[in-house]
């Protein structure tokens, strides 16, 4: 089957790769990347009618403007596939705005990172029944067994990614958290053991605890080339805002995207006002500037 990929980053190039490993005839555009065509206009006159676009660029005005373009230069019957984590309602939008030009348009929630090309890809597709089946052998050629689903109406691909990573910030703030506190306790624990021996048989095992192993393995059990600094890409705070929409608690969730908020701070300003509160109402000691910055560069004393 034909496809006319957009994007040729870490997601969209190994896709590719797996397609082609597959079979499929992939047309390629990304104007930094060596690509099959230098235009979308040119990607479109390399693809039979009716074709099929899949973006795989960054959720956002990069998605939009892409998707716009695409409205321009498609015909009526051809079909636009959204791989990246935009917003479900944003795809709600999009399926509306295409139906108007004839146009079908799938979204689908893609998980696999880079390890993808070689294991598959978890994919979650929502849309008009139509398409989603037409495109059926790209997904399934993408996904491991039993690793695709077409899980509902137009934008429900998105939602449901939306809520797996929003799980995601969770068991790795959970993890974060325990290893931790091991850290922190005196008995010298070797972290990279533990993480090794829990990947069998454990009922906490995964294939991000295979992962964490991984890092302790490259960077030592001290993770000492690492900042502990931690970015979120928006689906957390997408699922908070759905569940406080739908009255539905999800602490868990909201507790792991605020911990990223923390991680990113040098110094809390928030905890030096629970300081003073403390020392002006009780007269408990504060720590000057001077003396955390020692214990930070010698911890240990």
């Amino acid at each position: 089957m034909q496809l006319g990929m957009i994007g040729l980053g870490r997601m969209g190039g190994n896709m590719t790769l797996r397609l082609e490993q597959a079979g499929h005839e992939v047309k390629t555009y990304d104007p930094h990347v060596e690509s099959t065509a230098s235009s979308l206009a040119e990607l479109r006159d390399q693809l039979d009618a009716p074709r099929a676009f899949w973006m795989m660029v960054p959720a956002g005005e990069i998605t939009e403007a892409t998707f716009v373009d695409l409205l321009e230069i498609a015909d009526p019957g051809d079909t636009i596939v959204d791989g990246g984590n935009s917003n479900f309602r944003d795809s709600e939008r999009r399926h509306a705005v295409a139906a108007e030009h004839s146009i079908h348009f799938v979204d689908v929630g893609t998980s696999g990172g880079v390890w993808g090309v070689d294991v598959g890809y978890c994919l979650m597709a929502g849309g008009d029944p139509e398409p989603v089946s037409r495109l059926e052998p790209i997904f399934v050629a993408l996904a491991p067994a039993n690793g695709y689903a077409h899980v509902g109406g137009p934008g429900s691909g998105h939602f449901v990614k939306m809520v797996h990573n929003g799980i995601e910030y969770g068991l790795m703030q959970s993890y974060a958290e325990g290893f931790e506190v091991m850290r922190a306790s005196g008995f010298g624990l070797d972290l990279e053991q533990i993480a090794g021996i829990w990947r069998y048989g454990s009922v906490v095992r995964s294939w991000l605890l295979e992962l964490l192993h991984a890092a302790f393995e490259q960077d030592g059990s001290e993770l000492g080339g690492i900042r502990g600094w931690v970015e979120d890409s928006g689906e957390g705070r997408w699922t908070i805002a759905e569940a406080i929409a739908e009255d539905v608690p999800v602490p868990v969730i909201t507790a792991a995207l605020f911990a990223r908020f923390a991680s990113r701070q040098d110094e809390s300003f928030a905890a030096k006002v629970n300081a003073a509160l403390r020392n002006q109402f009780g007269g408990h000691a504060v720590r000057a500037v001077e003396q955390a910055k020692a214990q930070t560069e010698d911890p240990r004393g």
